[in-house]
């Protein structure tokens, strides 16, 4: 951490495979479909949400906001950069804890068919500020949102 301003950066990335049980198109439909999306990506008991959107179109955005029951209030705002219909998805992300800037990420999501199934790739690059976060907790997190994913297919 920089003493003389009390900030700090931490960059990092990863990568996580999954391959799931489905068509590129039924896995396409999953991250791009609205109600197909909160099956996986929204509805934590423990979060109550106060505002909610999703414009998957290049240069369309995503919010989600609100509050875990006794903890901080949360906001993820998203940015869609490249779209390759059935291919690839391109987006970056930033979130907010209690209104203090937390991460700035940029994420690259590839299917590829894979016999019957679908391969995807999950790549983000992340900039993760002022200890607000660590790039091990995101990582295990977006594991989880892939396992969930999964489960909805």
């Amino acid at each position: 951490m920089d003493t003389q301003t009390g900030h700090s950066q931490t960059h990092a990335t990863f990568v996580i495979e999954r391959t799931y049980p489905a068509s590129p198109a039924r896995v396409w439909h999953a991250l791009s479909d609205n109600d197909a999306r909160d099956l996986w990506f929204s509805g934590e008991p423990a979060f109550t949400q106060t505002e909610k959107s999703h414009d998957f179109r290049v240069g369309g955005h995503g919010t989600e906001d609100g509050q875990w029951h006794g903890g901080p209030r949360s906001r993820y705002h998203s940015t869609y950069t490249d779209i390759v219909d059935l291919t690839r998805i391109v987006f970056t992300y930033d979130m907010w804890v209690d209104e203090r800037h937390m991460s700035t990420s940029l994420v690259t999501i590839a299917l590829e068919p894979d016999g019957d199934a679908t391969r995807l790739t999950y790549t983000e690059q992340g900039a993760h500020f002022d200890g607000l976060d660590d790039p091990a907790g995101r990582e295990e997190g977006t594991k989880g949102l892939l396992d969930k994913l999964g489960a909805s297919l």
